[in-house]
């Protein structure tokens, strides 16, 4: 009788830790906030499918619940599924060395996602008509194209929940892949993060943003140095063409297992030797 005593004491322990911690969600990274310099094409529509990529730092075993991402749309398309992947950063999960035939994959993401989910998802209309000054949809192979021109669309704002995505600490990318009945979904550029600049969340080393398509896989191309060139147009300098994406994370830090065990050990210890001090 005593020893389950203590084990229920344990076990309700157990969960009001674990209740708290999964509950106080924060907000881990956003930069959820389009400049409008580039629209680059993440998703899947008439049998094409690409993947955009931008990073975001876990400091911590963290469990994503929700967060949004923002781009445009054609007038009239349909949204028919929403999902996202997540990559490390190479070389983990990869072949190395690489294969060469793009001009580097360091600070790249890795061969093959890390994670992948549908979401749940609500799309929100900001705009019925938003254009970039440049865009990245279909030439996206090694070689500078100066990028394909301004798109226009609906700028909308996809809020999604994610079940069960938990993440140890680590670098990592966020992929949002958006199936269209038609057209291309093109996510939006933002500014480069920096603590506190619109509420936006500055991270360490901060990488630009990637992309691929079928061909090129497992490799990917730096947006702004490979795709559309460092001095093309009206940005001449470097660091203008080391394009972020448009994205938020919502989630909350996973307690260590061996902290939670040790804390429940010692709480079964106490109420063992509580229960035998009555006697």
């Amino acid at each position: 009788m005593r020893h389950a005593r203590a084990i229920r004491l344990g076990l309700l322990s157990l969960g009001l830790i674990a209740g708290p911690v999964l509950a106080a969600d924060t907000v881990i990274y956003n930069n959820d906030f389009p400049d409008g310099k580039v629209g680059s094409t993440s998703g899947s529509a008439n049998g094409i499918s690409t993947e955009t990529a931008d990073d975001f730092v876990l400091g911590s075993t963290t469990q994503i619940t929700s967060g949004s991402f923002t781009g445009i749309i054609p007038k009239g398309a349909t949204i028919n599924s929403v999902g996202i992947e997540i990559y490390r950063v190479f070389p983990a999960g990869s072949n190395n060395p690489p294969s060469g035939k793009v001009p580097t994959r360091v600070n790249s993401p890795e061969d093959n996602a890390f994670r992948e989910t549908s979401v749940s998802f609500t799309p929100s209309l900001l705009s019925n008509n938003v254009g970039t000054a440049n865009s990245v949809v279909n030439n996206i192979s090694p070689g500078l194209t100066g990028g394909e021109g301004g798109k226009n669309g609906q700028e909308v704002r996809f809020d999604f929940t994610v079940p069960n995505l938990v993440l140890p600490a680590d670098h990592y990318f966020f992929v949002p892949q958006v199936e269209l009945s038609n057209g291309t979904f093109l996510w939006l550029s933002a500014p480069k993060p920096a603590g506190g600049e619109f509420g936006s969340t500055s991270i360490s080393p901060d990488l630009q943003a990637w992309a691929r398509n079928k061909q090129l896989e497992p490799d990917w191309l730096r947006v702004g140095t490979d795709i559309i060139g460092a001095s093309v147009g009206n940005f001449p300098n470097p660091d203008a063409q080391q394009y972020n994406m448009a994205f938020r994370l919502v989630g909350s830090v996973v307690p260590e297992p061996t902290g939670i065990v040790m804390l429940v050990a010692g709480l079964i210890a106490v109420g063992a030797w509580s229960q035998r001090k009555r006697i």
